[in-house]
């Protein structure tokens, strides 16, 4: 008779030890980061984190969330299959914004020499990143209902037409 760790393991983990090692290899590579972030001014870093965590879950949360249901209110929304081609790059800009917001408002005090560009350009490039980002989307929702219009075919085209009958 065999004992098969694995086996047994899976119930007991729910996934596999390969899982569990990865798991555990990003808690420790983790706690490392964050004990070399709080080596030099732990109490700064401290408040940093529980103040963004504050701000997130009192006024960011919020906004999104207004946000969201007043897409879902817009006239004409069936259902929530195009939302995401909204949710992505809006979500995705806010990112930017957040991680550069200190370049983008030019608040930032000697960048020049951290970034080597002059502080005008952050703004700029900001905004046409975040327009490319609706533009791909919205190429993508359109090629996506192409698509869908052709494979329902002639029929679902056009409400009152008839097809053409070939003699």
């Amino acid at each position: 008779m065999s004992n098969h760790r694995p086996a047994r393991f899976r119930p007991r983990y729910g996934e596999g030890p390969l899982h569990l090692l990865l798991l555990a290899a990003s808690f420790a590579v983790t706690g490392y980061a964050g004990l070399r972030l709080l080596n030099g001014d732990w109490f700064a870093v401290a408040l940093w984190f529980v103040g963004s965590a504050l701000v997130h879950d009192l006024v960011v949360l919020p906004l999104y969330a207004l946000a969201d249901r007043a897409l879902r209110s817009l006239p004409g929304v069936r259902g929530r299959e195009w939302m995401n081609f909204v949710r992505v790059p809006a979500a995705l800009s806010g990112l930017l914004l957040l991680v550069w917001f200190p370049l983008i408002t030019r608040r930032v005090e000697h960048y020049e020499r951290g970034t080597g560009l002059p502080a005008d350009v952050f703004l700029s490039r900001w905004l046409v990143v975040t327009a490319l980002l609706f533009t791909g989307s919205a190429l993508w929702l359109l090629a996506r209902l192409y698509r869908r219009r052709r494979r329902a075919g002639p029929k679902n085209r056009t409400a009152g037409s008839t097809p053409q009958r070939r003699s």
